[in-house]
């Protein structure tokens, strides 16, 4: 709901654009789930994505841009891809290793944190491994920024594959 209220998108009823329920339509039905939702963003960049943590709450949105400079076959691939997103459950996990990063840096943080106020019990007199404290802070949000971005890589490729599966082209 967040996705789709910030592309300021609008739902579309079928006898407003045919052409992209029909589209949709039958690349879920290759894909084996049900319909998502349909939304037109007043965007005017040529672009779309889908939304939502399982196929039976999905939802597509394609940007005005897209039907401006593409062809409805060329659209029918960007769909593909997007429909492929919801059968992959590719937003579930995205949120997934967005929480685990998030959890990574929270964690580093909490490390720097502690180590510059003395977090350590009041026996621990040496200070603690700074130079340990010092990697944890710079290394651990970097690390989970590459985790995330190596996912996200990992998905788009499965999505387009799956797409050209999907549309046998």
């Amino acid at each position: 709901k967040l996705a789709i209220a910030a592309a300021r998108a609008r739902p579309v009823t079928q006898a407003e654009m045919p052409q992209y329920h029909a589209v949709v339509r039958e690349i879920s039905q290759r894909a084996g789930i049900p319909m998502p939702r349909l939304y037109v963003s007043p965007n005017p960049q040529p672009n779309a994505f889908a939304t939502g943590r399982n196929p039976s709450n999905a939802a597509v949105c394609i940007n005005t841009g897209l039907l401006d400079y593409l062809t409805w076959e060329e659209i029918a691939g960007v769909l593909a891809h997007e429909v492929a997103h919801v059968r992959n459950r590719d937003i579930l996990t995205q949120s997934v290793a967005a929480a685990v990063g998030q959890t990574i840096t929270f964690v580093a943080h909490m490390a720097m944190w502690g180590g510059m106020l003395g977090g350590g019990n009041s026996r621990d007199r040496d200070g603690g491994n700074a130079i340990g404290a010092l990697a944890l802070m710079i290394l651990g949000p970097i690390a989970a920024t590459v985790i995330q971005m190596a996912i996200s890589r990992s998905r788009e490729f499965e999505a387009d594959a799956a797409a050209a599966r999907l549309m046998g082209d």
